[in-house]
């Protein structure tokens, strides 16, 4: 079966930088397109980063764009999340994702708070 886990979250002060990581298992990895979501809350699981199966192409959320980067090792069916600039406002648990066979498949989430 699809699992998904993530790792890597944890506070941190405004500015700093985290890296997350998706470990992802029971399916062909290097097929699907991977995505990052956040909910913050009281609010929406929104969009964070997504990247192709190769890496090739990435696309962001305007409110994350220069700050995070995705990336992905298909040899370590890893998937990651880089995150500079840290701001109060991307305080959320942060979800790894994948759409597959008209399902979308979640971890179970990691906590990032950005406070000082």
């Amino acid at each position: 079966q699809v699992q998904l886990v993530e790792s890597g979250g944890g506070l941190v002060q405004p500015g700093g930088s985290l890296r997350l990581s998706c470990v992802a298992s029971g399916f062909t990895f290097w097929w699907y397109d991977m995505s990052w979501y956040r909910q913050a809350p009281g609010k929406e699981r929104e969009l964070v980063a997504r990247i192709t199966s190769t890496g090739g192409r990435t696309n962001y959320a305007d409110n994350v764009k220069s700050r995070f980067t995705i990336s992905r090792d298909n040899a370590k069916n890893t998937v990651y999340l880089q995150m500079n600039s840290l701001k109060p406002e991307d305080t959320a648990i942060y979800y790894c994702n994948v759409y597959r066979q008209s399902s979308d498949y979640w971890g179970q989430g990691t906590q990032v708070t950005v406070s000082s």
